[in-house]
């Protein structure tokens, strides 16, 4: 597994924000099998069940239980672990609760960010940062073409526009601050910026987003409710895009001029679903339960969303390999482990990405792979 990264990650510390949540997790429980000394700063798992204590992963890593809105905590943070690389997934990651709390949202996502490239700046911190925002942080017009890199910033909910300017933020703190034309010279930070789409995968009870709705009502028997059943998403199994997050921090921190810069880790076209073909083949892959749509027209949310991630082929040698029926097999069995067969979840995660990592070696070196 080391083999991916070059083993950059063994015997590095790591600071994780948001590593209570559900990326968060997978993305610690990854770098402990790196060998990383993983240190984690989040508040406190805000569902139950939740993959951190599912997994147990406290037992595996530092956890610090703090809010990304206090700028003083992180430092103080910052200063006492010196960390080699920090992954900043510290967010309100949810586009209906944006609306019910706007506030919370801007101050989480913008001055969270805010927050820790401050700290950043203040502890002398040397060492590569990957600011994890998502694919609603581009201006969508309602295009059909996928999203470059340099396209404009934007967003129409409070959500999409957060994401939108923590990757302003970000920009202007690497242009400000730790430009890479002055790499050695005044500051030793690489900063970049990474941006995935509709993430699933094990793990995930959030409230309002489709696979946890699909899965709770299914161990409950209950009819599922779905609001927007012709949305049109490229699903990505969550191990796609955190493969790309540990790929771009190893070349970070191989090379921290060229590689500083915003990345999309998006999926290929064999993921595109509507959210009503996701809900289908979910229920057949469990074997039973049924749904009605119940539409909701008072939000708006995008109809159509596509990273292009030619960028991340070519010049960092990363590309999603699962398609959708792989992803959600892998994510359904997930759940089905977890409910029904009394799995060591800790363990059986593992594994998963231990397969996930076996398919990328074949996959990356011309070889054919069952998943």
């Amino acid at each position: 597994m080391e083999n991916i990264f070059n083993d950059i990650y063994k015997n590095k510390k790591v600071l994780i924000t948001g590593h209570t949540g559900f990326k968060g997790s997978w993305l610690s429980l990854w770098l402990t099998l790196l060998g990383a000394e993983v240190v984690g700063f989040s508040l406190s798992p805000n569902t139950e069940p939740n993959l951190f204590n599912v997994l147990n992963l406290e037992k595996h890593l530092t956890s610090i239980i703090g809010d990304i809105r206090d700028k003083d905590t992180i430092e103080k943070v910052l200063i006492q672990y010196k960390p080699d690389f920090i992954f900043h997934l510290a967010a309100q990651p949810l586009v209906r609760r944006s609306y019910q709390e706007p506030h919370l949202t801007f101050e989480t996502n913008i001055m969270g960010t805010v927050n820790l490239l401050e700290a950043v700046r203040k502890s002398n911190f040397e060492g590569v940062i990957v600011n994890v925002t998502s694919d609603k942080c581009y201006e969508n017009t309602g295009c059909i073409s996928s999203f470059k890199e340099n396209d404009p910033m934007g967003g129409y909910d409070p959500y999409s526009a957060s994401k939108g300017a923590s990757e302003i933020v970000t920009a202007a703190y690497r242009n400000s601050f730790f430009n890479p034309e002055c790499y050695g010279v005044s500051h030793r930070v690489a900063l970049a910026s990474a941006r995935a789409g509709n993430v699933i995968g094990g793990g995930d009870w959030s409230e309002d987003r489709l696979i946890p709705d699909i899965v709770r009502a299914l161990f409950k028997e209950e009819e599922i409710i779905i609001r927007n059943p012709h949305a049109v998403r490229p699903w990505q199994h969550v191990m796609e895009c955190i493969s790309g997050y540990l790929l771009l921090g190893a070349k970070l921190y191989g090379n921290p001029i060229e590689f500083a810069e915003g990345w999309n880790f998006g999926s290929n076209e064999n993921t595109i679903m509507t959210v009503e073909e996701i809900l289908l083949k979910s229920l057949e892959l469990w074997g039973s339960g049924n749904y009605k749509i119940i539409p909701e027209n008072f939000l708006k949310e995008a109809a159509f969303l596509k990273l292009d991630i030619s960028k991340a082929k070519e010049k960092l040698g990363w590309q999603p390999v699962y398609n959708i029926n792989q992803s959600l097999e892998k994510t359904i069995s997930w759940y089905k482990n977890y409910y029904f067969q009394g799995a060591d979840m800790f363990e059986f995660t593992k594994s998963q990405i231990e397969e996930y990592t076996d398919y990328v070696t074949v996959i990356l070196s011309g070889g054919e792979a069952v998943a």
